[in-house]
């Protein structure tokens, strides 16, 4: 039984590093694109660097979870379960500014591709 507790343990705490691991990198890359993209002053900045950081968050998050199989005593819990509390209202609040971006761009986006009633060319008229 210590065995495949043993074997246990050490898959979840690898399973915890790789996830560490990716959700740092997805931050790190969300980042640098973030910055590049600010530079080249495209308007989809903010929703791109949100949707990194939140990508990024899911996978810490997951780490977090894991962290919850291998803990030993009570202390331990309350600790996990306070980070897991504040990565899920950090990863809430981003998809709530994700949302609010997407919806701030969609009429952006229609009033831009909407044509000119004005424009005979556009408008149809039917010969019956």
């Amino acid at each position: 039984m210590e065995l495949l507790e043993s074997i246990l343990h050490s898959f979840v705490n690898l399973a915890m590093l790789l996830f560490e691991y990716i959700g740092v990198a997805v931050i790190a890359f969300a980042g640098i694109q973030g910055m590049v993209n600010y530079i080249r002053k495209k308007p989809d900045t903010r929703l791109m660097l949100a949707k990194g950081l939140a990508m990024g968050l899911e996978f810490k998050l997951g780490s977090e979870i894991l962290r919850t199989v291998v803990v030993r005593n009570l202390e331990e819990i309350y600790i996990v379960a306070g980070i897991i509390v504040l990565r899920a209202v950090l990863t809430i609040l981003i998809h709530w500014e994700i949302k609010n971006e997407q919806n701030e761009e969609l009429p952006k986006a229609e009033t831009v591709t909407a044509p000119n009633s004005s424009d005979p060319s556009t408008s149809q008229t039917s010969q019956e």
